[in-house]
């Protein structure tokens, strides 16, 4: 059970701690963030309100940590990663029992998502100390005009404190992904966890704890973003900002100063059918995109651009797989549960509305109550509805009917995101070439978008983001090459 056992230290009475120091600690502040149960709609969690001193404390002690921690030699770091992620998936069940309390998501995926997130921590530790593990040697007679006379060493080291701010779909896989590249690189941490996730967070948190990292490496703030986040992102301790979400990142990015940014911030992802594609293939990928986790995933598909051809058998094979969804509480392993908040059910509702009134087909009768949204296709979209470019987050799905491979395209390339996209048809070549003139970071061909494995490159260009996330790509990113130059008296051959 959450906060019990293991994880006791973690809570007092009914609020639970932050963590700085290497300690669980209570907030000066004397106030507490609830946490809403998107099922209940009631409070089921409470945490801590930090303040901007205890945040200035906790960004000073991490740039200290950080100097002992870079003389760590790899093999350490590795090590402590490969402990941690073993705790964590030992202890998968009250962290899951978290996620389900405070984001819905369904039991058996809350678990898939911890078990997961150790994976993610092991391969890290390996590819870290890989790449890491490895340098340059460059010299000078290579470039016209010179002599072998200067040896150039290069290498890679750490950034400094690494800002970590993972969103509530994924709080704990999207945390690790950021926190395990910094350690490996030789970076300290600081985390920002969403309110929703918070506490899912501080019992990830607790596994790197009890593993023995040291103290002030890492740490773990809670508290509401309008009093500490741009305190936060905007702090000159802080040298690196990894942040998934939405478009709070467009602010961050702007206020951020010169730093590293590594930033996801969503997507409209396009699933384009022709007319040769496997229909009861593409109708499980639009399920499977769609719909899990009520669509609140960024790579969700969202937005169908099928050949009009081939539409009204699609939208037939849809309909019946989306009336074998179950829907109702995570507990129960529903298809389908609430989304995570009353505002993202109204956000919804207000597209759904829109595209009511402009004449958009409803393949299901719209149905919530409260937070739950039951799963609906949307066929005969337009592009002047708000549904055709805006990202729902929730169990709604357009499909828009187009006469050309082009008018997909275009529709496709119109959005201002570009995270991901997919193409499902049986000829190489014109997924090959539809892929290629996609604007989107990732084109997937016959599969539903995705993030993942967790060592693939993701990204997405325009306003879906900045820079490049997968384990590799993290890792590199949390580093700067530093060269050191050996000048020869007179130049020096090999064997010469």
């Amino acid at each position: 059970m959450a906060g019990t056992g293991l994880f006791s230290e973690i809570l007092d009475g009914e609020a639970y701690k932050y963590y700085a120091d290497g300690e669980w600690k209570k907030s000066s502040s004397g106030k507490l963030v609830p946490i809403i149960n998107p099922t209940t709609r009631k409070v089921h969690y409470k945490v801590q309100a930090c303040t901007q001193e205890e945040v200035n404390k906790v960004i000073e002690t991490a740039k200290i940590a950080q100097k002992s921690w870079a003389k760590t030699p790899l093999w350490k770091r590795a090590e402590l990663l490969h402990k941690a992620a073993s705790i964590l998936k030992e202890y998968k069940t009250p962290i899951a029992e978290s996620l389900v309390k405070e984001i819905a998501k369904p039991a058996k995926d809350a678990v898939t998502e911890v078990v997961r997130s150790g994976d993610l921590i092991s391969y890290c530790a390996e590819e870290g100390v890989r790449i890491l593990g490895e340098g340059k040697f460059l010299v000078s007679d290579s470039f016209p005009g010179n002599d072998r006379t200067k040896y150039c060493l290069t290498s890679k080291i750490p950034l400094g404190v690494v800002l970590a701010i993972p969103p509530f779909n994924y709080p704990v896989n999207l945390a690790v992904s950021k926190i395990a590249p910094a350690l490996i690189a030789g970076n300290s941490l600081v985390l920002k966890p969403p309110t929703q996730g918070a506490v899912s967070c501080l019992h990830m948190v607790h596994c790197f704890h009890l593993a023995g990292f040291p103290k002030g490496l890492i740490s773990c703030v809670t508290g509401k973003g309008s009093e500490i986040g741009d305190f936060l992102t905007m702090h000159p301790g802080v040298s690196c900002i990894s942040f998934t979400g939405g478009d709070t990142g467009v602010a961050i990015s702007k206020k951020a100063g010169m730093i590293p940014l590594q930033m996801e911030l969503g997507g409209k992802d396009a699933c384009i059918v022709l007319e040769d594609a496997d229909l009861d293939l593409v109708a499980a990928n639009i399920i499977k995109g769609g719909f899990s986790y009520s669509g609140q995933r960024c790579t969700a598909v969202k937005v169908v651009l099928v050949m009009e051809s081939v539409a009204d058998a699609l939208v037939e094979k849809v309909n019946k797989r989306v009336a074998k969804l179950t829907v109702g509480p995570p507990e129960e392993n529903s298809d389908i549960t609430p989304v995570v908040s009353e505002s993202s059910a109204n956000f919804i509702e207000g597209l759904v509305v829109d595209a009511k009134q402009k004449g958009a087909t409803f393949c299901q009768e719209y149905k919530r109550d409260g937070n739950l949204i039951w799963p609906l296709l949307l066929d005969n979209v337009r592009p002047d509805m708000r549904i055709a470019w805006e990202e729902p987050f929730g169990p709604v799905l357009p499909v828009i009917r187009i006469t050309s491979v082009e008018e997909g395209i275009h529709h496709c390339n119109a959005s201002n995101f570009g995270l991901q996209g997919c193409v499902f048809t049986k000829d190489i070549n014109k997924a090959i070439l539809i892929g290629d003139a996609m604007e989107t970071g990732t084109v997937q061909i016959n599969s539903a978008p995705a993030r993942g494995p967790d060592h693939f490159p993701f990204q997405g260009i325009k306003d879906s983001g900045i820079g490049s996330q997968g384990i590799t790509n993290s890792i590199n990113m949390m580093t700067k090459i530093k060269t050191t130059v050996i000048n020869l008296p007179t130049p020096s051959y090999s064997m010469g």
